[in-house]
């Protein structure tokens, strides 16, 4: 690891953060960063104060007067030499990725393939920034719409996917003429410092300002800052729904824009006429991938009661042959936690489910042991549920997936949506019946509905976001760009005379 933090120019201690055409020592707390996968101190990394972060506004609301110019699809060209960077950085980055935040190998190279992913995507878009044109109702007149860039967009980014969801934000960003100042979780900051060296060197080759890319490490009073700053055009935050509702309500205060990706308490329904071979897999890998840490994670298993002991059985049986440790290690299926206090918010929730009537089924044990010394490795735990109980409708960050069955259809799409998070969502079944009723108006209120496919990972094709206390916001794929640009209707007069709309006669 030592290596690959000095190829990115990142040995410890570091204290430099890029920002701007500059390097400069943030003034503010230091952050102490220890890997969650083995205890040891990866490096600590001094973040900004207020004025630091005014210093990071100025640069870049200079760098956006010089990238604002700049046509669309050389912008476009611009990211497409960021994505062939992280190309060549990929197994370096991925591996950053595991080491810093916990998860599977696997796992660290597939988020830096989903920055590759968003970077085609975006190189693609940046020629297909497109405006309507509709008919006037005057003659001699022309109507159409036109999009211009915001100016400075903000983003900040939760520890669970350090670098992808920037990229998701960025790379749209960017090719619609905006520049980007990030404030990344301050648990996994070396992973953010990566990627501003990898699109640095990309800047400076091209003759553009570093302040198109800015970056600022701190914790809870930055956040406010950026929701509050008037310059900021639009703020992205991922994180908690709690953090979001208070950047929700700072940023709406002076009239700005927002984009917000929070809680998620993802379930699945298994019908009677589920293929339980196809179900699995995916839910083992939803309820325990990335350690239960994705808002993505499935939480909540919907069981029709014919099939419940059986897929329960099989499901005990998958968890006893999980290999927990070492996410560096490819043969581990699952990694730790991202800190001790997860651990504790993880052993709580347990304990309220018990106390609320559940039963576990599987799991529910710290790992002590020379290999899980960093003290953040948990078992993936099951447990026996019902609708009922309060600690059922809140989301923990954690390997604890809560089954509970149900007799007719329209009851368990009830229960799937009797959560106050509405992000992701699936259905298990070869009725096609099922399948549509769960799509359609009447069945999942969530911003993602898949059939016999699992509620973790998503294709940065779609719009990814999701309804209720998730925040309702869109990023990535389909038309997600437009929230970046503002839209503008334009008329044009070419005739010889002046018509006013609505036919009124105005003379004088």
């Amino acid at each position: 690891m030592k290596s690959i933090l000095k190829k990115f120019n990142l040995e410890t201690p570091y204290y430099s953060v890029s920002t701007g055409e500059t390097c400069w020592e943030g003034n503010g707390d230091t952050f102490k960063i220890n890997s969650p996968v083995d205890g040891l101190e990866i490096g600590h990394v001094q973040g900004g104060t207020i004025s630091d972060f005014d210093n990071v506004m100025n640069q870049s609301k200079e760098a956006f007067k010089i990238w604002r110019t700049i046509p669309a699809p050389q912008r476009g060209e611009i990211v497409r030499q960021f994505g062939e960077a992280l190309r060549q950085n990929k197994e370096d980055l991925g591996a950053l990725v595991s080491y810093e935040m916990g998860k599977s190998l696997q796992e660290g190279y597939g988020e830096v393939q989903e920055m590759i992913d968003i970077c085609d995507f975006a190189v693609g878009l940046s020629r297909q920034l497109y405006g309507l044109q509709m008919h006037s109702e005057r003659p001699g007149h022309r109507m159409m719409e036109q999009w211009h860039p915001l100016g400075v967009v903000g983003i900040i980014s939760a520890f669970n996917f350090p670098v992808a969801v920037w990229a998701w934000n960025t790379a749209l960003a960017w090719i619609c003429g905006n520049v980007c100042v990030w404030k990344p979780s301050e648990k996994t900051p070396f992973t953010a410092l990566a990627c501003q060296q990898i699109i640095k060197k990309v800047l400076l080759d091209n003759d553009l300002p570093e302040g198109i890319s800015n970056l600022i490490i701190g914790g809870r009073d930055i956040g406010q800052e950026m929701a509050s700053h008037p310059d900021i055009a639009l703020v992205s935050a991922t994180g908690s729904t709690r953090m979001g509702k208070s950047v929700a309500e700072t940023v709406a205060r002076r009239l700005g824009k927002s984009i917000l990706e929070l809680g998620g308490n993802n379930a699945i329904i298994v019908t009677e006429n589920a293929d339980l071979k196809h179900a699995i897999p995916s839910i083992v890998f939803g309820a325990v991938g990335t350690a239960g840490q994705r808002c993505t994670s499935t939480r909540r298993l919907i069981i029709h009661k014919s099939q419940y002991d059986n897929l329960v059985n099989q499901l005990v049986k998958a968890y006893e042959q999980l290999h927990i440790g070492n996410p560096l290690d490819e043969s581990n299926h699952v990694g730790p936690l991202i800190d001790t206090q997860a651990v504790e918010e993880y052993k709580n929730t347990i304990q309220k489910a018990i106390e609320q009537g559940g039963k576990v089924l599987a799991g529910n044990k710290v790992l002590a042991g020379e290999q899980y010394l960093s003290g953040c490795y948990v078992k993936p735990t099951i447990i026996e549920a019902n609708v009922n109980m309060t600690i059922v409708k809140h989301e923990t960050f954690a390997p604890i997936l809560y089954v509970m069955t149900y007799t007719n259809f329209t009851e368990a799409i009830k229960i799937q949506n009797s959560v106050p998070q509405g992000l992701s969502s699936s259905i298990f079944t070869l009725n096609i019946r099922e399948s549509e009723e769960f799509l359609s108006y009447s069945g999942s209120d969530c911003g993602i509905a898949n059939v016999n496919i699992g509620t973790s990972g998503a294709e940065i094709g779609g719009a990814f976001g999701g309804e209720k206390e998730t925040g309702g916001g869109r990023e990535s794929g389909s038309d997600a760009w437009k929230a970046y640009m503002r839209r503008q209707t334009c008329t044009v007069n070419y005739g010889k005379e002046a018509h006013l709309a609505q036919g009124i006669v105005f003379n004088f």
